[in-house]
């Protein structure tokens, strides 16, 4: 039975703390959060502070803001606990190298909490493309459009960086660099502010692949719809479940819609494409359990990480650029 303590008892972290007390391979040593009202039914061990954990920890799952990610990861190094690390894996690059370098020195594994790779429907995705079943991705479009509750932003650290690039768009760069491959080049367009502050709310993102391949996104957290991962494939429990897809990959030989693995087919503009669908019976998977599993596999030797903290680095470094190029805009030819 590997011990594990979780890290911040926030809405992820919630989470996590019930995959944990519900898996039959490991068992909770604690919950570490500040705040003596988070999870205080007596029901989970309390500490103020990572320093007041037993030595008996085998892993650490870090549920805390970004901001707080490099510098728990280089304690939890310390300590000698491998650790998965909720996505992104720092606030920038240069703590995602600290905690890599941390990481390599005290010699313990380390995951970052893209679960959406655990997602059966991903994993077959992935294989899809590879496989050459539509020829040679050329295009990929992407949606990811919600409307956040407003008290989702009061009274916590998202009130002004609670950018939905780094909440969830992160997510969708770390699929598409999955499923497609590595991203070269993106260009970024903000759109407007509706909650009357500063805060990064919606955009437009064109991406360049290294194989060749372009790709656009949509995002905006102040719009409902029922286009976005979460709701099409009713992964997350906090978020309406619609079914619907809400990415389309287009090849030289064909195209598939995600997720419904929707498969077309077709040689000739003449005649339509024709539907296949792909899906299976057992689609349906709880990633957060799945990556677990993996982590507890991780921990024992017996797999290597489906994304280290230098995998997600890269995915951070991307999600960083297009940040950076909504909040300043280079390069915007603006037409009267």
């Amino acid at each position: 039975m590997k011990r594990i303590l979780v890290v911040g008892g926030g809405l992820i972290g919630a989470r996590h703390v019930g995959a944990v007390r519900a898996h039959k391979g490991c068992a909770l040593a604690g919950l570490v959060d500040p705040d003596p009202d988070c999870m205080n039914d007596g029901s989970v061990t309390r500490f103020a502070d990572m320093a007041d954990a037993p030595d008996n920890v085998d892993g650490v799952i870090i549920a805390t803001p970004t901001h707080l990610h490099s510098a728990h990861g280089i304690y939890a190094a310390s300590r000698g606990w491998h650790m998965l690390i909720e996505k992104p894996v720092a606030g920038d690059m240069a703590g995602a190298l600290a905690v890599q370098q941390a990481v390599e020195k005290a010699e313990v594994q380390s995951l970052v909490g893209h679960h959406r790779r655990y997602h059966k429907r991903v994993a077959r995705l992935k294989e899809l493309l590879a496989g050459d079943i539509i020829g040679e991705v050329v295009t990929v479009s992407l949606i990811w459009a919600m409307r956040k509750p407003d008290d989702y932003f009061m009274g916590n650290w998202r009130t002004a960086g609670g950018s939905p690039v780094m909440i969830n768009l992160v997510h969708d760069i770390d699929i598409l660099r999955h499923v497609v491959g590595e991203i070269t080049q993106t260009i970024a367009l903000p759109g407007r502010a509706l909650r009357g502050t500063d805060r990064l709310e919606s955009g437009a993102v064109a991406l360049g692949f290294e194989n060749g391949a372009t790709g656009t996104i949509s995002f905006a957290d102040t719009a409902p719809s029922p286009w976005g991962f979460e709701a099409g494939t009713g992964e997350n429990p906090n978020i309406g479940t619609t079914g619907q897809d809400m990415m389309w990959i287009t090849g030289t030989k064909g195209a598939v819609s995600f997720p419904s693995m929707t498969l077309w087919r077709g040689s000739d503009w003449s005649e339509p494409a024709v539907p296949e669908n792909l899906s299976q019976s057992d689609d349906v998977t709880v990633p957060l359990d799945s990556q677990l599993d993996h982590f507890l596999d991780v921990m024992e030797g017996r797999a290597r990480p489906l994304i280290d903290v230098a995998d997600a680095a890269r995915t951070l470094s991307v999600a960083l650029d297009i940040e950076e190029q909504l909040t300043t805009a280079p390069g915007v030819k603006r037409y009267a």
